[in-house]
């Protein structure tokens, strides 16, 4: 009696072409919105860089809109992002762990920059990219909040700053807009802004040692 088929390799297969197809798809529309800015950028220069079909753009994020949701919340939902928050909670000393969130967000910063530069530009004018430019921001602020509460936790925060105001100095100084302001409109390189950031954001969170 002849063995029952194997089905399994060819949906194993199928499912790595499908993932292998929405990663190309990404990685051209990452590249086009940062060269060419999101309204610039064409589905179909997207299906022709990614070597797809129009259709299977539309197919894969729903479009132009659908495709940077995806490319936002696959920074959110990064292997790293864990790490991050598992290293804040590893910290006992406050003055090392806001240095670490330092270095973090300039990490961050360094890959995601010119992809949310087009975005802040385009989130006026458009509700979908404001939609995900919220998504980036909760997530920021998420990471600030467990490094806030750490703090608390720790009896860290000078007098009278509760972690609701620790979150938002943290996002004072160490979101994309600050950095944006830094870099760009003051023309610091990242070794500036990070060295600045050392010195500032513990005076302005943290009790007299």
């Amino acid at each position: 009696m002849p063995p029952p088929p194997n089905n399994t390799a060819p949906v194993g297969r199928r499912a790595e072409y499908a993932q292998a197809t929405q990663q190309a798809i990404l990685d051209a529309a990452h590249d086009l919105f940062v060269r060419k800015g999101y309204f610039g950028t064409k589905v179909e220069e997207i299906a022709r860089t990614a070597r797809v079909a129009p259709a299977t753009v539309y197919a894969v994020g729903g479009g132009k809109n659908g495709i940077l949701r995806k490319l936002i919340e696959s920074g959110t939902e990064a292997e790293d992002i864990e790490e991050i928050i598992a290293g804040i909670q590893a910290i006992d000393d406050p003055r090392v762990l806001v240095r670490f969130l330092v270095h973090a967000t300039r990490v961050k910063f360094e890959q995601w920059s010119d992809l949310m530069r087009q975005v802040a530009a385009a989130a006026p004018r458009e509700p979908s990219v404001r939609e995900c430019q919220r998504i980036a921001h909760e997530s920021i602020r998420g990471g600030f909040g467990h490094s806030a509460q750490r703090l608390a936790d720790l009896g860290a925060l000078r007098e009278g700053v509760d972690v609701a105001r620790a979150v938002d100095l943290l996002w004072l100084h160490l979101c994309n807009a600050a950095y944006f302001i830094r870099t760009d409109d003051l023309g610091w390189s990242l070794d500036e802004s990070e060295a600045w950031l050392h010195d500032v954001v513990p005076r302005a969170l943290l009790a007299d040692p």
